[in-house]
This record gives C-alpha cells, sequence and structure tokens, in this order.
C-alpha cells in the first residue's frame, strides 16, 4: 500500500477539511472586510467571558481537584497505556510535556505580566498600593493564579487518563471526540458530534498557537532592532517567521522521538541556563525570598483570587482572558500528553501536569519578572518604560539588559522566545494531525500541512495589520465556549474511569461496570 493510499485511509477529511478550512474562511473575510471581522469577534469575546467567566472560574479548580482526589486514591497506581515500562527517561518526558503545555506564553508574559500587576495591582488586593514593596507578592500571585495549579490542570490533569484508557484498552482513536467516550460509548467514535468536537477542538488550539507566532514574529523583528540596530520591517517578519516554520518542519518530520524530543530538552536546559544566571548574577536573595513569599500569598488567597467577580472590565483583561486559552488548548495538550505518557501511572501524569510544570512556571515567572520588578524598584522607568513602548518580549530584554553580559542575554532571551514558540506549534502541530488520523503516529504530509498552515496564516494576518492577530487571540476565547461544555462530564466520569483501570490491573474491587458497558450502550445519538 502507497503512502497516499494510507493517508487517505486514514484522515477523516471532513474535520481536515471543516478546521484547515476554516483559517482559510477567516482569513478572506478579514482581507474583504477586518472592521467587521474584528466587530463580530470582539462582540463574541464579550458575550462569551460574560456568560461563561463565572463558569470557567469553576470548572479550571473543579479539574485540578477532581485530579487530585483520583491521584492520590489506590486508582492514582494505575499505569497507562497497557504497557509496564515507559516509553522514555523521566527528563525525556518531563521536558516535552513542560514544554509542549506552556511554550511560548510563559516565556513571552515572565516578565510582562508581573509587571503589570505590580504597577497596577490587581482589584482583588484593592487595598494595596501599586509600586511599593507591598504589590510584590500580589502581583506574582495573580501571575501564579493565571499560570498555575488550575490553570494547567485543563491539559491533562483528567482528559489524559480517559483518552488513554479509551485508546488503549477500548480501541477509541486518540481524537478530542474520544473524551465522550464516558458519555456516548463508542458511538461516538463515528458520529457527526464527534466530527464536530474534533474539528471545534482543533480550531480553538490552532488559532491559539497562530497568535503566538505573529506576535513573535513582530516582537522578534522589534528586538533585533534594539540589540543589533537591524531594520524592523515586514520582510524581518517574513524572515523570522521563515526560519522559526524551517525548525518546525524539520523536528515535526523526525517525530516526537528525534526532533521535538531534542528541542523540548534544549528548550528546558535554556530556561535552566537563563534561570541560573539571573539567580547569580542578578539579585538572586530577592527572588527566592519573593518565590517563598508570593507562594504564600497564592496559598492563602487562592479562593479570593480564583472567585473574585468584583471587576468585570478587568477579569475580561486578564484572568478571564487567560482562562478561556487554557480551556480551548486543552483537549489537544492532552492528547500530546497522552501519547508521550504511555506506561506512566495516572498520580505519575497529573503530578507533572498539574504540579510540577505550575511550579516550574511559577518559579520562572518570579526568576524574571521578579527581576524586573526588583530593577523597577530600583530605578523607576527602567522596565516598565520598555513594557509600555514595546510590549511583552521588550520587557524581558530589559531585564536582560539591565544584567551583567546584557548583549548576550538579551539574545539568549529572543533564542528562548523563539524555541519555546517552536515547541508550542510542534506540540499543536502533531496533536492536529493525531486529531484527524487518530493514531499516535500520523502521516508526514499531514504533520506538514499542520506545520505550514498556521506560520502561514500568522504572516498573512501580519500583513493585514495588528488588528488581524488580535481578532484571533479573541476567537480563542469565543472558541472556548464548546470545549468548556465538552470536557464538564469529565469531573464526575474520569473518576470512574480511574477505577475501572485500576480493577483491571488488580488494585481495587469493583462491583459494577463503570464505563464503556450497559450504562453506555443505553445512551441514544442521532
Amino acid at each position: 500500500m502507497n503512502e497516499s493510499k494510507s493517508i487517505r485511509d486514514q484522515v477523516n477529511w471532513s474535520v481536515l477539511g471543516v478546521s484547515g478550512g476554516f483559517f482559510v474562511f477567516f482569513i478572506i473575510m478579514s482581507i474583504m472586510n477586518d472592521g467587521l471581522v474584528g466587530k463580530i469577534v470582539n462582540f463574541g469575546f464579550d458575550w462569551s467571558v460574560r456568560i461563561f467567566g463565572a463558569y470557567w472560574q469553576v470548572l479550571l479548580p473543579a479539574t485540578f481537584i477532581v485530579g487530585a482526589i483520583i491521584a492520590m486514591s489506590a486508582s492514582g497506581k494505575a499505569v497507562l497505556g497497557k504497557t509496564d515500562k515507559p516509553e522514555m527517561s523521566y527528563f525525556k518526558w518531563a521536558a516535552l510535556v513542560i514544554t509542549g503545555m506552556l511554550g511560548a506564553g510563559a516565556v513571552f508574559w515572565a516578565a510582562a505580566e508581573p509587571l503589570s500587576y505590580f504597577m497596577n495591582v490587581p482589584p482583588v488586593f484593592s487595598g494595596i498600593k501599586s509600586g511599593t514593596a507591598e504589590a510584590v507578592g500580589p502581583a506574582l500571585a495573580q501571575s501564579f493564579m493565571d499560570w498555575g495549579f488550575t490553570a494547567t490542570a485543563m491539559y491533562g490533569a483528567i482528559a489524559s487518563l480517559v483518552l488513554m484508557y479509551a485508546h488503549h484498552n477500548k480501541g477509541m482513536p486518540l481524537k478530542p471526540r474520544t473524551l465522550l467516550y464516558p458519555v456516548f460509548g463508542e458511538k461516538i467514535k463515528d458520529s457527526k458530534l464527534g466530527s464536530f468536537v474534533d474539528a471545534a477542538c482543533i480550531i480553538s488550539a490552532c488559532a491559539g498557537a497562530i497568535a503566538p507566532i505573529g506576535f513573535l514574529g513582530l516582537q522578534t523583528s522589534q528586538g533585533l532592532e534594539t540589540i543589533l540596530g537591524w531594520p524592523n520591517t515586514f520582510t524581518m517578519v517574513i524572515i523570522v517567521i521563515g526560519v522559526l516554520t524551517a525548525i518546525v518542519v524539520l523536528t515535526i518530520v523526525t517525530g516526537i522521538d528525534k526532533g521535538i524530543q531534542w528541542l523540548s530538552k534544549l528548550n528546558v536546559n535554556l530556561i535552566i541556563f537563563v534561570t541560573a544566571a539571573l539567580l547569580l548574577l542578578g539579585p538572586g536573595e530577592f527572588i527566592v525570598n519573593t518565590f517563598i513569599s508570593s507562594m504564600g500569598t497564592y496559598t492563602s488567597e487562592f479562593i479570593n483570587i480564583a472567585t473574585f467577580r468584583g471587576d468585570s472590565e478587568w477579569l475580561s483583561s486578564w484572568m478571564l482572558f487567560y482562562f478561556p486559552w487554557f480551556i480551548g488548548f486543552g483537549p489537544l495538550i492532552s492528547i500530546f500528553v497522552a501519547r508521550v505518557s504511555r506506561g506512566r501511572t495516572i498520580r505519575q501524569v497529573f503530578v507533572l501536569v498539574a504540579v510540577i510544570s505550575p511550579l516550574f512556571v511559577n518559579f520562572w515567572f518570579t526568576v524574571v519578572g521578579g527581576t524586573g520588578i526588583f530593577f523597577e524598584m530600583q530605578n523607576p522607568g527602567v522596565i516598565s518604560s520598555a513594557l509600555e513602548t514595546g510590549g511583552a518580549p521588550a520587557a524581558a530584554i530589559a531585564v536582560a539588559q539591565q544584567m551583567p553580559f546584557g548583549l548576550l542575554m538579551s539574545i539568549v532571551i529572543i533564542l528562548l522566545t523563539i524555541i519555546c514558540t517552536i515547541t508550542t506549534t510542534n506540540s499543536i502541530s502533531y496533536s492536529a494531525s493525531i486529531s484527524v488520523v487518530g493514531t499516535g503516529n500520523p502521516p508526514v504530509a499531514i504533520r506538514l500541512f499542520w506545520s505550514l498552515i498556521m506560520p502561514a496564516s500568522a504572516v498573512l494576518l501580519i500583513w493585514l495589520g495588528d488588528g488581524g492577530i488580535g481578532a484571533l487571540q479573541s476567537l480563542v476565547v469565543i472558541t472556548a465556549v464548546p470545549i468548556s461544555i465538552i470536557v464538564l462530564p469529565l469531573l464526575w466520569k474520569s473518576p470512574g474511569i480511574a477505577k475501572q483501570l485500576a480493577f483491571e490491573q488488580g488494585l481495587v474491587k469493583n462491583d459494577k461496570p463503570v464505563i464503556g458497558e450497559n450504562n453506555v450502550e443505553a445512551t441514544e445519538m442521532n
């Protein structure tokens, strides 16, 4: 059988056509009337946040809590993937999961977000004066909430175990639709609802990946002009995105076991290098003390921060802008986590996804953002002025320039931003390819399709102007609405799946079928 025949047999062409065609349609409409597209998207954004914002604020903590209960129970010892031996070492696995989950966003905002909260204290801490020493803890605590335990829980704290059980134990495809297996059983496999779920999840995650690629091109071009004096032009933006695309293509073709894994390890090593440099050459004592005290503020004020509803405008600009991004990325990143986690226990996956990863990011935010706050307190305006004029990466470069070997540190920050964007693009491209095929090793041609369409879309939207990328960012929030409904049943269905898997492995006793049996077969679908 030739490769083209194999592709025809494997690919769900309706899902590929709808999800891929959506971006073509979005770009064509933006070219024809970008103002109208912007108005429609902004209306949808405002409606989504107003109607579903409170629900999202409950959904994320609930996902973390359910995942923690399962992980701490006897079911947490169950091994996922019908194999006793993990496919890769712990470091390689952790590098893939952490960089695949957090990628570009954590680097883009590590300096800018804590500083923004420091200069304008979040309203939940309204009694604290902005720009003072007392504002440091609240600034970082709010950053921890945006990127912390409950946010990353959406990336597989419970979804990955559902996907892996249904795929490896029940023969379901490794697609977003399989998240609904606990509700509909095998009927979801070939249903129209399943195709809708797949397409919606792919669109949301790919839209979320296209926006950072676009901003990377714009901001890296600006950074190169600041550091090296290179002209900040549209041509330079295309060159930056072109280099990124070439590396993405190379790594996506070689697969998870080679290119993607190697790049993920390089990514983690670069983060460790930058962290060590800032700790040793920068305000190390301030960073360590700030991390400990800010984690204290985060945990002690967790409920107040997570459930704050007092300022809708601020929420839609910050916390309720981030939360739907994690929801929108959730299914495809969970597929990526499921793909690389065979042989790991439910407990190991939860701890890495929902505990180690957010702690890693929280410390990273403290290292970069805390350093920026330190320099800003010493010399007001030295970092904040760069943030106001040049955006998030400009703030990170401004922090690097205050350090010894500032030029070298700035170049490393730019390189890290590029590599993090590549790892995000890799994980989404691979997961989107898996989602239209249903197996862990999708054809190269499908991987290439997604690794090329996202950078190409970013270039076209930049050509249209900043409004195109901005509209796409807001679109991610809108697409999170159906996805947040799709993942809701996992809150009460995932414990049963975990118990069933543990029962099959002789870890617990189980007196009745939990999943995929008579209770599922009775469900009717159109």
